[in-house]
Order: structure tokens, then C-alpha cells, then sequence
């Protein structure tokens, strides 16, 4: 039986619970191939995990993004052969590894022209992106809308995309640094949550009138506020939880403007073969065309695993995480 370095934690806290451990790794099944990872996606639901804010059998291998090479194909597995360059995002728990079994049905192919370490940075993050702006809520060209941690790993996909669109994007960001990274993805203005109000300063820049919609992955700290910069039938659309989960709130306060809230999950919006390879391919797409410019992601070791939790928790990071094995 092959053994493979993986990260894993036997019990919920901090990023010191992190640990590099030796593993076997079955031979791949039905439908199963064994790929060796070229990168490693590192994402804020990795650290939901850890933590235990989304409870998990312990112990538990972390981590569901990455991409590399097939090196082993089980039974009944078409479409993929030994070679092939794929990635996979919203996988289940052990991307944190040098090698992994995965159902082929959760893998995509890697364009050509795309190296492992960008697809493995962004194909989460770029799918996400995709169901916010064309799915949850359908931006169309001259709506306004408010994107919280424009500067995050979503956040500079997703600009880049409602700009496309023909959006007029506000953004918030945490620090003065990340003023001019936001405003290059497509912001027309940007405000630091930390020292601004932003609720106030969106009603300024919108007349008063508030946007269509508001895309929070910040969660606890912005939930109040991300309701009141809604005009009227406006949607809030929460998909993270970066400060911690938000209050409880009364139903009624929606009707205060009509309002809609979701709470969207990536795994909804892919639940199906098809629409997973139409979710990738649409922003692959805009990758491959130049639409949307993918940043250097921040690289760490397997065996910093913990750093590179630090780092994102932190905040300090722009764009993405990756690990190299």
C-alpha cells in the first residue's frame, strides 16, 4: 500500500492543532483515481473546520481543493486516463496531501495554458464567484452592489467579474494596503471597514438609495450593516463566515424593504456533474481569456500548514493560499 505525507488534526482549536503525519492511500476503487498534488488550494472553510465551527468526525484530514496529475485510474472511471492534469474544489476532507483518492465524478480538467498553482489557488474561489454574480443573485449592467473583503480571494474574482458585467462595485477592505488592489479589480470605490462606517458611506455613494445587493463573507461583524445598505428588495447574500457566525436576527426585519437573504453553499450550486463543469468552465473561461487576472497566490509548505492558516486568519493576506506538497 502507498504512504503519502497528509496534514490532520485529532482534535478542534487553533492552527497548532495542525499536524504533518505519515498515511497509507488505498489503490483507487470504481470510479476512483489517485492523484498526486501539484498545489493545494487553502480556504476560509479549512479553517471552519479546524475550529469546529463546521463540525467534522475527528480525527480528520483538512483541506478540499487542489489540482495535479492522475496516477492511478480505478474501475469504471471514463473520461480521465494516467497523465491527465485535473483539479477538484469542494472535495471531501484530505486535500492537504502529497497524494489522495477522489471520486473521478468531482474532478475537472486544467486548461492547457493554466498552471496547477492557479487553478488550485482559484477554482474554489472562481466558482464561487461565479454562482454569487450570475445565479444566487443575476447582477445585471448599471446594478449597484456592495462586495465585502474585495481584496480576499473571492473578492478579487468576483470584482473583476461584476465589472465585466457592467456593475458598479463598491468594496470593503480591512486595511489601507488594500485600497489600491481592490480598486485594480473593478472597484469604483473602496472603503476600510476598519476606520470608516461603512453603511453610512454606501448611502452617500448611492444617494441614499443603497444597492441591489450585498455579498458578505464576513458574517458576525458585518451582518447589521450589510442589511441596511440594501435598497429596497434588495438581496443579501451571506456565503462565509470570516468574523464568526452572525447573530440570530427577527424574520421581520426584512420588511423593512422587501428585503431577500440566502445564506449560499457552494455545494448547491454544483451538486450535479453538469453543473459542476459548467460552474469551472465559465471561469476557467474568463482566466484563459484574460477577463479575469489571477494575483500570485501566497505559497507556504505542506508542513507550514499552520502558518498558512495563521496568515489567512489574520487577514493580512491578498488573494489566495496555496500549499505546495
Amino acid at each position: 500500500m502507498t504512504t503519502t505525507r497528509a496534514v490532520r488534526f485529532h482534535e478542534t482549536g487553533g492552527p497548532e492543532v495542525l499536524r504533518l503525519e505519515q498515511i497509507a492511500v488505498p489503490a483507487p476503487g470504481p470510479g476512483e483515481v489517485l492523484l498526486r498534488h501539484e498545489a493545494i488550494g487553502v480556504n476560509f472553510i479549512d479553517t471552519y473546520h479546524r475550529t469546529g465551527l463546521y463540525p467534522v468526525p475527528l480525527p480528520s484530514g483538512i483541506g478540499v481543493e487542489g489540482a495535479g496529475v492522475i496516477e492511478a485510474v480505478g474501475p469504471d472511471v471514463q473520461g480521465f486516463a494516467v497523465g491527465d492534469r485535473v483539479a477538484y474544489a469542494n472535495g471531501p476532507l484530505g486535500g492537504y496531501a502529497e497524494l489522495r483518492v477522489l471520486p473521478a465524478r468531482l474532478l475537472v480538467p486544467i486548461p492547457a495554458s493554466l498552471p496547477a498553482k492557479t487553478v488550485a489557488a482559484t477554482l474554489l474561489k472562481g466558482m464561487t464567484a461565479e454562482y454569487l454574480v450570475r445565479r444566487t443573485f443575476a447582477v445585471k449592467p448599471g446594478e449597484r452592489v456592495l462586495f465585502h473583503a474585495a481584496a480576499g480571494g473571492v473578492g478579487l474574482l468576483a470584482c473583476q467579474w461584476l465589472r465585466s458585467l457592467g456593475a458598479h462595485v463598491i468594496g470593503t477592505v480591512g486595511s489601507d494596503e488594500k485600497v489600491a488592489v481592490a480598486r485594480e479589480a473593478g472597484c469604483e470605490h473602496v472603503i476600510v471597514y476598519t476606520r470608516e462606517d461603512f453603511v453610512a458611506r454606501t448611502k452617500e455613494l448611492t444617494e441614499g438609495r443603497g444597492v441591489a445587493v450585498v455579498y458578505d463573507s464576513v458574517g458576525k461583524d458585518t451582518f447589521d450593516g450589510s442589511l441596511a445598505c440594501l435598497a429596497p428588495r434588495g438581496m443579501l447574500v451571506g456565503f462565509g463566515n470570516a468574523s464568526g457566525k452572525p447573530p440570530a436576527f427577527d424574520p421581520m426585519r426584512l420588511a423593512a424593504g422587501s428585503f431577500f437573504f440566502t445564506r449560499a453553499v457552494l455545494g448547491h450550486y454544483t451538486s450535479t456533474r453538469e453543473d459542476l463543469l459548467a460552474s469551472a468552465g465559465a471561469f476557467l473561461d474568463e482566466v484563459v481569456d484574460g477577463s479575469i487576472v489571477v494575483r500570485p497566490p501566497a505559497e507556504f509548505t505542506l508542513a507550514a500548514a499552520a502558518d498558512a492558516h495563521r496568515s489567512l486568519a489574520s487577514r493580512a493576506t491578498i488573494g489566495s493560499t496555496i500549499l505546495l506538497p
